[in-house]
This record gives C-alpha cells, structure tokens and sequence, in this order.
C-alpha cells in the first residue's frame, strides 16, 4: 500500500487507536497499522477492509518504523507504555518516541499526530501528564510538523478512566476520597476527540501546532462523581475528603473496588490532583463540532455497554503474554472431557459464553473466592469481565484470563493473569463425532515455579472435580438448548 492519503497508526490494537482506524476509513484515507500482534485485529469492524493494511511489527525497532512510513503522509502516534512496562513507563516512553522521531526523520513523511494529556506545565504535574509531556517535546523535536492534542478524561464505554468512575460509584454510596475531589477536570466525549484526530489532517492550520481539547463542562471530580450516580439511577453518594490520603492508598482502594490494576491505578490516581482544563479554544474554532456535555457522553457510554456494542476497551491493550515452554520443566495437566449432543458450532458458542456478566457454568462461589483473593494479592480478579458477551477475540480479557488462541469451532486457550505462582493455561478443544454430536476436552496446565507453585497445585488440585466437571456440564446444557 502506497498512496498520497495513506496514514500510519501506531497502538491501533489500543483504546483510541482501535477506534481511530475505522473513522480515518470512513473520512477516506487508507489506514496502514503497526502491531506487534496483528491477531488482535481480526474481530475488529474493519478488518478486512481493501484500504486497511496491518503489518507485523515493533514500534521499538526504528528499522520496522521506516518500513511502515513508507508510502505515508501522516502519521499518528497513540503509544502508551503504562500497562505494558509497570512503574517504569515514563522511561520506556521516552525511548520509544525518540526511536519514532529517528525513524519519521529518515521517512517522507509530512505530518505526525499525537494525543496527549492536559495539565498545567511545571515541577507540579504527576508522573504520568509529566511523562505524556515528554513525549510531547521529544516529538517536537522531530523536522516533521507534529500536531498534538491534549486532553483530559475521555469519557467512553470500555475508557479506564471511565471504568473506575463507574465501578466506584455502583459500588460504593460512601466515599472516603483524598482531597482531590475538589480538583476540576474538562472531561471530552470519545466521539469528539476522535472527531479532531482525524478532522486535523484536511485542516492545514493545524500543521505544528498545540491544542487542548474538552467538553463543554468544567466539574470537580466531586460532581463528576455525583453525575455519574444520576445517570445510574442511584442515589447521591456521600463523599468524604480526607486531606492524608497518599496516591498510594488511593491506588488500593482504586484497585479493590474496579477493574483496574494497582500498578496501572496508581499514576491515574497521581494525576488527579492536577487540574487539566482547557486553555484556549482553537480546536473549537478551526474544527467546529457538537461537543456533548457530560451527561450525554455518559448515556451514549451506558448504551454501547447496554447493547453489546462496545468498539475498543482499556483491557485489551498492551502485550500479550508469552505462551508457556509446556516442553521443559514439571508440567501438571488435568483433563476432563464430556460428549454433547450438539454440533461443534453449538459448542463452541457455549464455550465463548465464559466470564463476564454470565459466570462460569457452575462453583459459582469458589470462582468468586478465587477473584476476591486474587484481588487481595494485586491481581485483575473477575472484575475486568468482557467485551462482548458471547464473542471473543485474540488478546482480549475474561475476567483474569487472557485469550492467546482462538479458532472457531475448533479451540479456545487462556492463558492465566491472575496473581499465581508459576503459568497456567485452560484450554477447551472440541471434536466432531457425528453429524450432530460432538466431544469437549478441556485441559488444565500448569508449570509451578519452586516450592510454592508445587504447594499450590496441590492445594487447588483437588476442586479441579467440581469447578471444571460443572463447567463442562453447564457448557453442554447450553449447547444442547
């Protein structure tokens, strides 16, 4: 693919970046994607698209760059190392924009956009806008005109800003907060800031240049809170600064009650003692747009969730674990199989019904325990759910596992994220019998790492019956209605 309106997009299996590649398509520019892993793509809507082109590649090696710019005008930088690199990210984020500068230097490129965070400029900012504001001068001091958009909290279903938001309201009716609850924030609706992203490149007066983008309304955390209990249908919570507070503390509690990691909630949660309003409005005057107030973005938000239509979500970003060696080492293996009088399609449906909002089939406390306690030890427990209720894809979270193959109707594999010592692996493989009966095999692996993993294995070993029998009984219940 090489064509005058071609555009590179770099962190397309990301938040933004998912959602990016279907606009640009739909404005007519043909869409080039750089990922690591290109299997993260295939469920997204475009894919297959004759203007779409995904190339396998790693935006860390300046060689892979130039070969995806090549053929480019622009190019959009949605790189974020938060998730993938823990609390060493604002490093890992400099490297990787000064390898993206050396590589656009070398490429024809004419533009790169970049979206970055709000916040006031000085030694005040938290770790994670100040990092967002390195890249931001690392960028600049590329030849190539960059323009930059900074915004606040983008408010979207499957966002993990607005995740957190939604689980602490739902959750708790009472809040003991740090003091920056009386913080304001210009929060800006998915919609509209993906609008500028790609609206920017056919507005010349953008070229090189720096703009803050938000919504209509200017609230304190506080209210954003109580908006967002509106919205729900509940009941004003009650809302309880407490001046000593740490981000630290903030980033448990944060990790108990959401979806969110500690590792990721802590410099989120850093971040929001920092105002970030906007402090101009040109975006606004040279790329005119409805912009939605924040009720409204909330309830377009809890319709996409309502109906299943949810584009992009937070959990799905970042790396992919590595399958496990399963040739060396002590591997434990527990296998159950059960014959259901349903064709393998029926089954495999079934078994994509896993996670989320529909449970497990059956043991419903002992997954719960499971979480809660994975929770407790700084694990993702049951709370990042799913997608989709019934479709899965590559890469994608269920609850604390992640899916590291998938092959309809044949195999589904999981790879465990919960907090567990050694690697584990559930994987359903389904067989065709007869013209309408099938055979289910579900295995369990699992490579210990020292005393403890061994303990453990023998500790959880003995459920193994009840958790997966029930399991695969639930599954053929479902694939035989």
């Amino acid at each position: 693919m090489s064509y005058a309106n071609t555009v590179l997009v770099t962190g397309a299996t990301g938040y933004i970046g998912g959602r990016l590649v279907g606009r640009l398509l739909n404005a007519g520019y043909r869409v080039r994607c750089l990922t690591r892993s290109p299997k993260k793509l295939d469920h997204r809507p475009w894919f297959g698209h004759q203007d779409v082109e995904i190339m396998a590649g790693d935006a860390g090696s300046a060689t892979e760059l130039e070969r995806a710019m090549q053929g480019c005008f622009a190019a959009y930088y949605l790189i974020h190392s938060m998730q993938a690199a823990g609390a060493d990210y604002g490093h890992r984020d400099r490297e990787l924009a000064r390898i993206f500068v050396r590589a656009a230097d070398r490429s024809d490129l004419q533009r790169i956009v970049y979206l970055g965070g709000l916040g006031e400029t000085g030694s005040g900012l938290s770790k994670h806008l100040r990092s967002r504001r390195e890249v931001e001068h690392i960028l600049a001091e590329c030849k190539i005109p960059v323009t930059v958009f900074r915004a606040a909290m983008i408010i979207g279903s499957g966002s993990a800003s607005f995740e957190i938001l939604r689980y602490l309201v739902e959750r708790l009716p009472v809040m003991i907060t740090p003091k920056w609850v009386v913080t304001r924030v210009q929060p800006i609706a998915v919609r509209n800031a993906l609008y500028y992203l790609v609206k920017c490149l056919e507005v010349k007066a953008t070229r090189g240049r720096t703009f803050d983008i938000g919504g209509p309304d200017v609230v304190t955390y506080a209210q954003l809170i109580q908006c967002m209990a509106e919205v729900r249908g509940l009941r004003r919570r009650w809302i309880i600064p407490i001046p000593l507070l740490s981000p630290g503390l903030s980033s448990i509690w944060i990790h108990l009650v959401t979806p969110i990691s500690k590792e990721m909630a802590r410099p989120l949660a850093e971040g929001l003692r920092n105002e970030v309003l906007c402090r101009n409005r040109e975006a606004e005057d040279l790329m005119p747009q409805r912009l939605f107030k924040i009720r409204e973005a909330m309830d377009r938000a809890f319709q996409n969730l309502n109906s299943h239509k949810v584009e992009t979500a937070w959990s799905a970003a970042g790396p992919m674990p590595g399958d496990p060696d399963w040739s060396g080492g002590k591997i434990f293996e527990d296998q159950y199989k059960i014959d259901i009088q349903a064709n393998p399609q029926a089954v495999f449906k079934a078994v994509c019904r896993i996670g989320g909002g529909h449970g497990w089939y059956g043991a419903s406390f002992l997954w719960r325990l499971r979480g809660a306690i994975d929770r407790l030890f700084g694990g993702p427990g049951l709370r990042r759910g799913r997608r989709h209720p019934e479709i899965v894809a590559y890469g994608e979270a269920l609850d604390f596992w992640r899916v590291t193959d998938v092959e309809n109707p044949k195999r589904l594999v999981l790879h465990a994220e919960m907090k567990v010592p050694g690697r584990a692996q559930l994987r359903f493989d389904i067989e065709t019998l007869e013209e309408n009966s099938s055979r289910l095999i579900q295995t369990a692996r699992f490579v210990p790492r020292g005393l403890f993993g061994l303990l453990y294995w023998y500790a959880v070993w003995p459920f193994h019956y009840w958790v997966f029998g029930s399991m695969l009984k639930g599954i053929r219940r479902s694939a035989e209605r």
